[in-house]
């Protein structure tokens, strides 16, 4: 026998999402890993970097040319005996002798008694010589140990979220690896006996299942380790198991589908009898919503619709998870609308929209079953629940996506 699912009033988006972000909140406590320098886009570092060596690591030449020393080019034309050639990767300890020339590559070491390159275009190579043609003065296209950072110094600082450019300053003074926090970890899991994998030949009454996988993409976008993606039909017992795998390896777990009022809601009669809540929240769409912990997992349930699916997503659980990931919080902005809109009374509409110069058009219709047209979408645009219709022109609060 089952129990009665807890059945609350509609709340507001606000409301719902602060529960949201208390139930995932404590989230935030989480631990350090070593990850290897190609992992670490995208991840915060866990503590300050510091180089471990001088960049330049030696004494180098910035461009091809030929290093001399200032004092035998003062006065040009000079020609001046070549006396031997450094590649790069060479160890270039040869000292040069006074009053030659020795030619080097871009990156190569400078040779010992040398103080300045000449680029290799201010000059004309002879047989065992070469002549300058315009003089250098000392440090010209030398490249100093320690002249873009020194041993010990910062190099990038805790709490920075790993970019490019980070990769490639950390991976050129030798680090293999670099102190991250631990990602949460997130497993999905959706729910209905209609619903089959991609590949398979569909009968009737059957869709392909797009919830799991653009959750999946959902949270990896925004700083979240996807665990595992799994599905179960409306069979409680088998729902119960692949939940209890789900819970085993996971930080949350969301799910899709089974939270409304049908005959086969197989979530929210699971999680129900276990403590959790399930109700409706003013908005369109999106507004059957649960909440639960299972094994001390926060669960958080979302419609099966997949418009709703997602964008309950965006507006309930991307904000609190960019910011577990140190990632910036959702742009938004205030734009002309380009079509009258209508929209029901006590609800908060969030409609697909997409930008355009003069400012932001319907995409699609309200429907939560419109996937495909969300696809052309670039932005929510934010309806208030006390307004029902909107004329072109009007200005609209639109949502990232």
């Amino acid at each position: 026998m089952s129990s009665r699912p807890a059945v609350t009033s509609a709340r507001t988006v606000e409301e719902h999402r602060e529960r949201v972000e208390r139930l995932l909140r404590p989230l935030a406590v989480r631990d350090i890993e070593k990850v290897e320098t190609p992992e670490s886009l995208g991840r915060r570092l866990a503590e300050d970097v510091r180089a471990p060596v001088d960049l330049p690591v030696f004494r180098n030449s910035g461009m091809d040319g030929y290093a001399v020393r200032a004092d035998s080019v003062a006065v040009t034309p000079v020609t001046l005996p070549l006396a031997g050639v450094v590649a790069a990767g060479q160890p270039g300890q040869t000292p040069l002798p006074p009053g030659a020339a020795m030619k080097v590559m871009t990156g190569a070491p400078v040779p010992p008694g040398a103080d300045c390159v000449v680029p290799v275009e201010d000059t004309r190579a002879g047989d065992g010589s070469v002549t300058i043609e315009r003089g250098r003065t000392a440090g010209d296209f030398v490249r100093e140990p320690g002249t873009d950072v020194r041993t010990g110094e910062l190099l990038v600082r805790a709490g920075t979220q790993v970019a490019p450019r980070h990769i490639a300053a950390l991976a050129a003074v030798g680090l293999a690896t670099l102190p991250v926090f631990r990602r949460v970890h997130a497993a999905v899991l959706t729910t209905g006996d209609e619903l089959m994998p991609a590949g398979v030949a569909l009968r009737p009454g059957q869709i392909y299942n797009s919830n799991g996988i653009a959750l999946a993409a959902a949270l990896t976008a925004n700083g979240v380790e996807v665990v595992s993606v799994e599905h179960s039909t409306d069979d409680p017992a088998q729902f119960r198991e692949r939940l209890t795998a789900a819970t085993g390896s996971a930080d949350v777990v969301f799910t899709s589908g089974g939270v409304s009022k049908g005959d086969f809601e197989v979530v929210k009669d699971v999680l129900a009898g276990l403590g959790g809540e399930f109700g409706s929240v003013a908005v369109q769409p999106g507004g059957p919503q649960g909440l639960s912990v299972a094994d001390g997992v926060p669960i958080l349930s979302f419609p099966g619709n997949p418009v709703s699916t997602m964008v309950s997503f965006e507006i309930f659980a991307r904000p609190i998870l960019r910011a577990l990931a140190g990632l910036p919080p959702v742009p938004d902005d205030d734009v002309p609308l380009l079509d009258p809109v209508r929209s029901p009374s006590g609800r908060r509409q969030f409609l697909r929209g997409r930008r355009e110069a003069e400012g932001v058009a319907l995409a699609s219709g309200p429907g939560s079953h419109l996937i495909a047209a969300m696809a052309q979408a670039d932005v929510l645009i934010d309806i208030p629940a006390e307004i029902t219709e909107l004329a072109a022109g009007s200005i609209v609060k639109v949502w990232e996506l």
